[in-house]
């Protein structure tokens, strides 16, 4: 009788066997749960779809309109899809290579008994060398942490348009409020003029001008309501709403901040989610440089297994090693490109840098204009224009003024009152686009714009 003996594997043989097959086990369990290592749950999107909470008896401040815009804005919902994809890209980064399995035989159809036919069989790791795990992590979180910066940036840009936008409604609606008051003085004016004319105090001429100021007062006030309506529909479609189902905005164009001085704006360029991504994207740049370094050392792979002899029935182990020779393919050009392309992120972000602070000193500039114009309306050139038409009218209801000058008076205060009206949302706008530049309010620049949106920071009159 043969008695047959046990081979016994070496240990470390045993050990590399064992670790090779857990590590196979664990692929099949991410496999079978691909998502079970991200929680994607906790960072889950503001964006809602559906109909929006607000009818026409809903007045809107300009901070429920920004909530309105974060939450329902699908421009700004795709940019932080492109953040959560990023999480997939972080977990397939830290994934080891798979193993691999091989069976191999040797004489299957071979006749003779001589030859020694024998069945191997072999599971084998690659083992990635140099820290191209490390490093291919590391590319991966920076290309989120980029991802989030273009999403910030979006964001940033899209709180300045929506608040530009809500400046427009509020200016539409006072040039409505302008217009209506222009028409009932004209109808004023022309029922002075009638009973003049009645009276025989005037010619029938004065009749016929009155009417075409009334007909221009009518054709100036539909031409603020469609300009209304067109400003209430551009802000309605940042949220996605095709019709403006809302009531009025609730504001005062007439805040004002302390404007302070230019240096301290300047310093907070550098806080703009734009300046940030190139500080990002060179980082990322550098992470990518590190990656093709690490790629230029060859990967092992180490693999054993056990082979059967059919012939004498006996078992031995095998163990295998193999590794590039780095002969021809160093990586080079790889190498060569990333540095490139590091060298041009670099360039970007000196030329984002310089085009920030560029926007800033004009927006500045434009803004102590406004400042200037809009004291300039207000001190001298309103009250003037209603000192000047409430003495032409009263002059032409006494026959001492021309009912030409009265008309010239009248006209002269209503395009000063819209020129107020403009200047005034001149104004907000440029703080709008300074607070959008330094990210954060204007009138307290160590805030973050992340904790309070572009605007924000005047207080809305009600």
């Amino acid at each position: 009788m043969k008695i047959k003996q046990r081979y016994c594997l070496p240990y470390g043989l045993q050990a590399l066997i064992v670790f090779l097959l857990l590590a196979f086990s664990y692929s099949f369990k991410v496999m079978a749960n691909p998502g079970g290592a991200v929680s994607l749950g906790v960072m889950g999107s503001s964006y809602q779809a559906g109909p929006m909470p607000v009818d026409e008896s809903t007045h809107l401040s300009l901070r429920d309109v920004l909530q309105l815009m974060l939450q329902h804005n699908p421009e700004l919902a795709s940019f932080f899809k492109e953040v959560l994809a990023f999480e997939g890209t972080k977990l397939q980064a830290s994934r080891f290579r798979n193993p691999e399995l091989a069976v191999e035989a040797e004489d299957v159809n071979s006749s003779n008994p001589a030859i020694q036919r024998f069945t191997t069989f072999r599971i084998s790791q690659l083992i990635e060398l140099g820290g191209k795990r490390g490093a291919r992590m590391h590319v991966a979180s920076l290309g989120q942490a980029l991802a989030d910066k273009s999403y910030e940036v979006k964001k940033l840009e899209l709180i300045a348009r929506t608040a530009n936008t809500f400046i427009d409604v509020l200016a539409g609606q006072e040039r409505l409020r302008v217009a209506e008051e222009t028409l009932q003085l004209t109808r004023k004016v022309v029922d002075s003029a009638n009973k003049r004319v009645v009276s025989g105090k005037a010619p029938p001429i004065e009749e016929t001008r009155s009417k075409v100021a009334l007909s221009t007062a009518n054709i100036e006030l539909e031409q603020a309501r469609r300009d209304l309506v067109s400003a209430r529909t551009q802000l309605s479609l940042l949220w996605g709403s095709t019709s403006p189902r809302f009531g009025k905005v609730l504001g005062n164009l007439e805040s004002t901040v302390q404007i302070p001085p230019f240096e301290v704006l300047e310093r907070k360029i550098l806080d703009n989610p734009l300046a940030q991504r190139g500080v990002t994207n060179v980082e990322h740049r550098k992470a990518i440089i590190e990656l093709e370094r690490a790629r230029r050392i060859p990967d092992l792979t180490l693999g054993g297994g056990l082979r059967r002899y059919l012939v004498t029935e006996d078992t031995t182990a095998v163990m295998n090693l193999s590794i590039p020779i780095p002969l021809f393919d160093r990586n080079q050009g790889n190498l060569q490109e990333a540095h490139q392309r590091l060298n041009k992120a670099r360039d970007e972000q000196a030329a984002v840098d310089l085009l920030l602070r560029t926007e800033l000193t004009r927006a500045y500039q434009a803004l102590l204009a406004a400042q200037n114009e809009i004291r300039l309306l207000q001190d001298e050139v309103l009250p003037g224009a209603r000192s000047a038409f409430e003495v032409a009218n009263r002059g032409y209801e006494l026959g001492r003024f021309s009912f030409l000058e009265m008309l010239d008076a009248q006209r002269a205060l209503f395009q000063n009152q819209i020129l107020y009206v403009r200047s005034l949302a001149n104004y907000q706008r440029l703080i709008n686009e300074i607070e959008r530049l330094i990210a954060a309010p204007i009138d307290d620049p160590a805030n973050s714009v992340h904790d309070r949106p572009s605007t924000e920071s005047r207080e809305q009159k009600e």
